[in-house]
């Protein structure tokens, strides 16, 4: 079994090379801003190397990953469909997106797994560069496309599926294309959906969620058109090109907010709550707060 990313990587950085160069030409006529497409050497090269790890490391939780669905495929599935049906490659595709969808939901919902996701979102450029920028821990995207060989999805047709979504998402991390025809903007994941993605903006955070298809963040609430230029982000931006830092920071804060809680629901929930999640104050304290000095 082949991995079609291997096979694409050479276009990914072809692109990214030719979108470099154009943002280095085009540079001078917005000199008054950070130009559409801009890239910062260091920024670029950060995200380039966290995808060459990354590589690595999905390479070896795929593999753990292709035993255990063949497992589920064979022995538990209470069926099993054809390989050379359109509509196992069908369901595969549309499964793979709607189970990407609820993950990265879950990504940006719950810090734990947000601190896997956050790496991507570290960079305050939004290029093809960007798109490089993977997380090295995919056990949750493996955790939840198990569902498909689950039900009888042969496991190679999963990872083809998975691919085909991952290839996708790449060209969408530009600002060099606009927005599209109406009815592709209404059903699939475009540059200009993804620009809101990656936005800090208060407007754009945790908005379009979608892999291949934006159809999810419509029917599912998320969605958020693209108005003004985003920024780009986090909204405690990480001020280092250290892929090491960049990868595990999140991590390192939930511990050590974990550590310093006095209450196990207060641990549970610098876990498993939003990124940002605080114990509330208790009502007398926040009182004494709010209450002035007097001279």
């Amino acid at each position: 079994m082949h991995d079609p990313v291997v096979f694409a990587v050479p276009f990914f950085l072809l692109l990214l090379v030719i979108e470099w160069a154009a943002a280095r030409k085009l540079a001078h006529e917005e000199a008054d801003r950070a130009p559409a497409g801009a890239y910062q050497r260091s920024d670029a090269w950060a995200s380039i190397w966290m995808g060459v790890v990354s590589i690595g490391t999905s390479g070896v939780l795929n593999f753990i990953a292709l035993l255990g669905y063949a497992a589920l495929f064979v022995y538990v599935a209470p069926w099993q469909l054809p390989a050379n049906a359109w509509y196992t490659w069908a369901i595969a595709i549309v499964g793979v997106d709607l189970l990407y969808y609820v993950y990265h939901r879950m990504a940006h919902r719950v810090r734990l797994i947000w601190a896997t996701h956050q790496a991507h979102h570290s960079s305050q450029y939004f290029n093809f560069a960007t798109a490089l920028r993977q997380k090295w821990n995919i056990s949750g995207d493996v955790f939840l496309r198990a569902l498909l060989p689950l039900f009888g999805v042969p496991p190679w047709i999963v990872f083809a599926s998975f691919s085909i979504n991952l290839i996708y998402q790449f060209w969408i991390h530009t600002e060099r294309i606009g927005k599209l025809w109406g009815p592709i903007e209404f059903v699939f994941n475009t540059p200009s959906h993804h620009r809101v993605h990656h936005g800090m903006d208060q407007q754009y955070l945790d908005k379009n969620y979608g892999g291949i298809f934006i159809l999810w963040d419509r029917l599912f609430g998320s969605f958020q058109a693209e108005t003004v230029r985003p920024h780009y982000g986090l909204t405690k931006q990480v001020d280092t090109y250290n892929i090491w830092t960049l990868q595990t920071h999140e991590y390192v804060a939930i511990a050590r907010d974990v550590r310093r809680a006095r209450r196990w629901r207060d641990r549970l929930g610098y876990m498993f709550g939003p990124p940002g999640w605080a114990p509330a104050r208790p009502p007398l304290v926040a009182k004494q707060r709010s209450t002035p000095v007097s001279a």
